[in-house]
């Protein structure tokens, strides 16, 4: 009897002892573990991320869901703090956990410039002014602090950075590139390295790293070619040549790569013709195979539904091309039932062989293992006064000076308008962009295509230019003041702050590249009476040439996030202007595509341009 019992203990022990479990075993063995006490439908659901508006802790249990995200706009309640975006993922978790085999989920959200989506979080500068910047250290600590804000809230993964050279401003996702030039973009990728954490020296080449729980898994995008297309149309195709592809839309993907890159997501537009979503020379033959990267392939946001035209037209036939062009994770934000019965009857078909779903789930596990969330699957609450901390907003404040270009500084160059007077009697503050945080920020933030007004917590120019003026300074603001009020006044000068109303993706598709109205009136008209700088908010260059005799000084501010205050730095010569170009401005949109190097090259202001100023004495520049 004695003996019965002991190895009734020993099957007992076995039974409960997971390798998988075992944080001290070598992760390809616990990959191997987990994955062989999995089910087809265990698989499947590892491989489908859905947006937390659909799920539940008990469908996440029933369907076994690998991972959720917050789309743009997605969030628990409005203006939800650090704790309830906290609660809403544990919760979500805790129906992974209530699995079978206890599978946590990962959860993915757009921190594009900064954690966007969340109130009073630090919005950073968009990419195209961290361009400008030429300082892969900067962003990477950007990165940094965007992975503690977005940890915060208990998310380990965010779907930055976008690493597309925008080759035509007309592209609504612009803004969301660092430059035309692919040696810009590539020295960027050290975000990476800010959001997941430096590896070690001795850490295998091109695997997944990241380093802890104030890290989070990055996401290099869109692969590849996105900033390519013709006319700069969202989600078009790109025409290019294998060299061409190779030397302009590939570059940063190797850096990003060698950085340990967690994800790579795959970009809506199609490459001469070929979709990209289904694209298997270039997702399976070429990331996976010829750069080795061993993290998962994510699809964009219904990306497999657009495999057809129009949309979802044949979507057995979108998932059976896009699973055996190598995606890993398909983002279905809704209709996700579909999917997974889709897959499961070409999986039970032979359709798509084992091999392929089995390749999918062992790099999605390889992610989340190194991820640690099989040791810390819940969220840590220590973290959540992270959001919108002092420290990034010095961080961010810094970007923007960094990021801002002087592109003219008086109509006499012996005779400079900037740095301006902090002692004036009264100066005005113009424009439709003066004092409005929301279009300060642009796309990706709070909604995914950005909001004006009061949309969280920030300091607008005209606030920042109230803080830096001497305190007997009378400051006026006026969003769009008539000749009438104009010549009743007698001002020192004038701040005139107009651009672009936000927009994301094809919404910001633009053939014009004009700013909102009444931008262009507001300058004529305040320009004509007094001598003015203008600061031009907007996600590209814009439109600008007819206008720019009439201006003193000219500032591209691109779009600076929550943090004016780092604008008036500049203005006033507390800092120096130092930022140059990353893109071409051209004169007329006829010139589009435009970009450096091209033989036609004819810009109103070239790659590369910036005026500098040096910082009124007693302030030190960066």
């Amino acid at each position: 009897m004695g003996m019965m019992f002991l190895v009734l203990l020993c099957f007992r022990v076995e039974a409960v002892y997971m390798k998988y479990k075992d944080p001290k075993r070598p992760l390809n063995v616990r990959i191997k573990d987990l994955m062989r006490r999995m089910t087809v439908e265990e698989k499947i659901g590892q491989m489908t991320q859905i947006d937390r508006r659909v799920a539940s802790p008990e469908i996440i249990n029933k369907y076994f869901i690998g991972s959720l995200l917050s789309s743009g706009g997605s969030v628990p309640a409005p203006k939800a703090s650090a704790e309830t975006w906290i609660n809403m993922v544990n919760e979500f978790q805790k129906g992974a956990l209530s699995t079978r085999l206890g599978i946590p989920m990962i959860y993915g959200i757009d921190a594009v410039h900064g954690h966007n989506n969340v109130y009073n979080a630090t919005i950073f500068p968009h990419n195209i002014g961290l361009g400008v910047t030429r300082d892969p250290k900067l962003v990477k600590k950007i990165g940094a602090a965007t992975a503690l804000e977005v940890r915060a809230t208990g998310i380990p993964y965010a779907f930055a950075p976008c690493i597309a050279v925008c080759r035509d401003p007309r592209w609504g996702r612009c803004f969301e590139s660092y430059s035309e030039d692919h040696e810009i973009v590539q020295a960027m990728t050290e975000i990476i390295l800010g959001l997941q954490g430096d590896f070690p020296a001795d850490y295998p080449s091109n695997f997944p790293f990241i380093n802890g729980r104030t890290k989070v898994a990055a996401c290099a995008k869109h692969f590849v070619g996105d900033g390519g297309t013709i006319n700069g149309i969202n989600e078009n195709n790109t025409v290019i040549d294998w060299n061409g592809l190779l030397h302009i839309h590939m570059p940063a993907y190797l850096d990003s790569i060698r950085k340990g890159v967690a994800t790579v997501m795959i970009s809506f537009s199609s490459l001469n013709g070929k979709k990209m979503h289904a694209n298997y020379d270039l997702i399976t033959g070429y990331l996976k195979k010829k750069l080795k990267f061993k993290g998962f392939v994510i699809s964009d946001s219904e990306g497999i539904d657009k495999i057809t035209s129009p949309p979802h037209a044949n979507y057995t036939y979108s998932v059976q091309a896009s699973i055996l062009a190598g995606i890993d994770m398909v983002i279905i934000p809704d209709k996700f039932i579909e999917f997974i019965d889709d897959l499961n009857l070409l999986v039970k078909k032979n359709v798509i062989p084992m091999s392929r779903i089995d390749d999918a789930v062992e790099r999605i596990l390889r992610v989340k293992f190194i991820l640690g969330l099989f040791e810390n699957s819940m969220a840590d609450p220590t973290l959540a006064n992270q959001i919108g901390s002092q420290e990034h907003r010095e961080l961010a404040q810094e970007a923007v000076r960094r990021s801002l270009v002087l592109l003219k500084n008086g109509k006499n160059h012996d005779e400079p308008m900037l740095p301006l007077p902090k002692k004036a009697p009264k100066i005005l503050v113009a424009g439709s962009h003066a004092h409005n945080i929301g279009n300060q920020c642009g796309g990706w933030t709070i909604e995914w295509h950005g909001l004006s007004g009061d949309i969280t917590i920030g300091t607008t120019i005209l606030t920042a230019v109230k803080n830096a003026v001497d305190p007997l300074t009378e400051v006026v603001y006026s969003e769009n003041p008539d000749r009438k009020f104009l010549k009743s006044n007698f001002f020192s000068y004038a701040i005139v702050v107009v651009g672009e109303l936000p927009y994301s993706e094809t919404v910001g598709d633009s053939m014009n590249l004009t700013i909102a109205e009444p931008g262009y009136d507001t300058i004529t008209t305040v320009c004509e009476y007094v001598k003015c700088v203008v600061i031009i908010i907007s996600g590209r260059p814009v439109v600008i040439e007819p206008y720019l005799p009439k201006m003193d000084a000219l500032v591209a501010a691109w779009l600076p996030g929550t943090e004016g205050q780092g604008v008036s730095d500049v203005l006033f010569g507390d800092y120096g202007f130092t930022g140059k170009l990353a893109r071409t401005w051209f004169r007329t949109v006829d010139q589009l595509p435009m970009n450096v190097g091209d033989p036609h090259y004819d810009p109103l202001f070239p790659f590369g341009y910036g005026l500098t100023t040096i910082p009124i004495e007693g302030k030190e520049t960066q």
